[in-house]
């Protein structure tokens, strides 16, 4: 009884740590701007995500056993109640070393159809295939006979963690990430498509963030979430401190990869969704996906040739742009009124990579590989030495 008692109280005590898990801001980290209610994208009214993650097994890579550290993630525009409603989109690649599916037919639609998923490199394939499969048992297309769909599926490279040959993303799993799916505060970290991913020299994965702006007399709202797998430790820039090289010495094991791992320092990848609800046209949306490379660049990432940097940005307003015979009235911001969105975009993208890695816990993978977590105490202290330490609360 005893025993029982206290294996409750240890469940809560760690349910409780994880749901106060400490973000960027907590350690006092400053960023500019205002954020949203729960600093992330699902700010913007209507986004939902969801999380599969998928870890097991431990030691030697045996291909198709494991060990596995991968996931999906799924994003809904407009909530996955609501079904089939396009949004008005557009996407912009840094650098294409990776891969976004569906892109061809946004780009020459302006409409992004379906929801966003993301996860490992090699999964893109069966997760395209599930999803279409959820269309069909769920009539995402509302009893129309007839319909063609490109689902927008996105990836970034875990097999430095992950037995990405063994190809663990089942059906399953992406129905997993859908059902959860939700609004409201959301996991960082090691969850999702990001569980395996590693970011700027240490451990990496999926953040978010984001920025409330006033342009006239109208309030907006814009939100990102990153899959963060990029860039050289090095690099690492934290509110303009050269954190990654004050932390050099800090974990430098990290750095001396085993023989089994070809991966090269610097490669890797990194997937961002921008969601708005200004009113916003495809080609606005199309300057806004571009901007989110100074917010990467913000951080230390430099777009090296084994990345692939993929973005998508998608607006939430006019509801009712999508027709398919009837004339369409929507509303547009004028371009001399955008500039305030652009820098949301900046800012929220910068905190969003600050989140993963300050979520990301420390993990080890196949056949020994560990990618260590950005240190807390030793973050806080180099911010202190350059004199950008917010006073926390």
């Amino acid at each position: 009884m005893k025993r029982s008692i206290l294996l409750l109280i240890l469940t809560f005590t760690l349910s409780i740590a994880h749901a106060q898990k400490p973000r960027a801001r907590d350690l006092g980290v400053p960023f500019n701007g205002t954020t949203g209610q729960f600093n992330a994208i699902t700010d913007v009214k209507g986004v939902e995500v969801g999380y599969s993650t998928i870890i097991s097994g431990s030691g030697e890579n045996k291909v198709g056993k494991g060990p596995v550290r991968t996931g999906v993630t799924a994003i809904f525009p407009r909530g996955k109640a609501q079904k089939f409603s396009p949004v008005f989109a557009n996407w912009y690649s840094l650098n294409g070393n990776g891969e976004m599916t569906g892109t061809t037919w946004l780009t020459e639609s302006g409409f992004l159809e379906t929801p966003i998923m993301i996860t490992n490199t090699n999964s893109v394939g069966v997760v395209r295939d599930a999803v279409l499969k959820w269309y069909v048992d769920t009539d995402w297309y509302r009893g129309e006979e007839m319909w063609y769909t490109y689902p927008v599926v996105a990836e970034t490279y875990d097999g430095f963690l992950n037995d990405i040959y063994g190809f663990h993303v089942k059906e399953e799993h992406v129905l997993e990430a859908i059902t959860n799916a939700k609004s409201g505060k959301i996991a960082e970290g090691n969850v999702g498509g990001g569980t395996g991913m590693m970011c700027l020299g240490f451990k990496g994965g999926t953040g978010t963030s984001s920025r409330i702006v006033t342009i006239k007399d109208s309030t907006y709202t814009v939100g990102v979430l990153v899959q963060a797998n990029f860039g050289r430790k090095p690099s690492l820039t934290i509110a303009g401190v050269p954190v990654g090289k004050e932390l050099m010495d800090t974990l430098n094991n990290e750095l001396k990869l085993p023989p089994q791992s070809y991966r090269k320092e610097g490669n890797g990848s990194i997937i961002v969704v921008v969601a708005t609800d200004a009113p916003l046209l495809p080609h606005q949306l199309k300057r806004i996906a571009q901007r989110v490379t100074i917010g990467i660049g913000r951080t230390g990432g430099i777009a090296t040739n084994g990345s692939g940097d993929i973005f998508i940005a998608f607006s939430t307003a006019n509801p009712d742009a999508f027709q398919r015979s009837d004339f369409a009235k929507v509303d547009m911001l004028a371009n001399d009124e955008i500039d305030p969105l652009l820098e949301a975009t900046v800012q929220s993208v910068e905190e969003a990579i600050i989140n993963a890695m300050i979520a990301a816990e420390t993990m080890e993978g196949i056949n020994g590989n560990k990618s260590y977590a950005l240190p807390h105490g030793l973050l806080v202290e180099v911010l202190k030495k350059y004199n950008r330490l917010n006073e926390v609360k």
